[in-house]
């Protein structure tokens, strides 16, 4: 292999480390995550303006069933970061995949698990909790070079929100704080409005 082409492989492969660093780096001595090792972000929201934005993503990949996946532009998309053993991951998918049913189809979802030590891992967690959107697997980071400058993920979980046209629009670094704050920002992304939440449960209040 020539020095130059060497060069460029070490250029390409140092953002995904960099990645991938943030990412699972410095997890266990966090107080509060036990044995769940992830990088916390806060939750907080970022809104890019029209100057501020980039080019619209281009993603492939293979999901966590083996299958082919190309991310086509045209409906709003909401993209989650997420890996098995990511407690905040855990918490919030519920709330994903009521939602991915409540939109029917009028806005898409894509997960991009970036940890799990298999595929058939990642797919059995889905399995146990309904998750019926696709997933890229991911754990070479690979996926999450289409997110570039500001909207580079930089904590797990995070939740990014593609326009029709497949620029991220918004991000939120960490948990999703409510169902509310997600189903603004597809509205924002020019989404459809909320869709009803379900009932809540007995002694369960309603999310606001």
């Amino acid at each position: 292999m020539s020095a130059d082409l060497s060069r460029r492989g070490v250029s390409r492969l140092a953002p995904v480390l960099l990645v991938l660093a943030l990412l699972t780096s410095a997890c266990s001595d966090l107080t509060g995550t036990g044995e769940l090792d992830y990088v916390p972000g806060n939750g907080g929201v970022v809104e890019f303006a029209f100057g501020d934005q980039q080019p619209p993503v281009e993603l492939s990949g293979k999901t966590t069933t083996g299958e082919d996946y190309t991310f086509t532009p045209g409906t709003v998309t909401v993209v989650n970061v997420w890996w098995s053993g990511c407690g905040p991951c855990i918490k919030e998918m519920p709330m994903l995949t009521e939602l991915y049913a409540a939109y029917d189809g009028d806005v898409d979802f894509l997960g991009i698990n970036i940890r799990d030590t298999s595929a058939a891992n990642a797919r059995s967690f889905e399995l146990d909790r309904g998750v019926d959107y696709p997933s890229i697997y991911a754990p070479d980071g690979d996926a999450l070079l289409a997110f570039t400058g500001r909207t580079s993920p930089r904590s797990t979980p995070t939740t990014l929100v593609l326009d029709e046209s497949g620029v991220v629009v918004s991000l939120i670094n960490g948990e999703i704080p409510s169902r509310t704050t997600l189903t603004n920002l597809v509205e924002d992304a020019g989404g459809p409005p909320a869709p009803a939440p379900p009932e809540p449960t007995e002694g369960e209040p309603a999310d606001g």
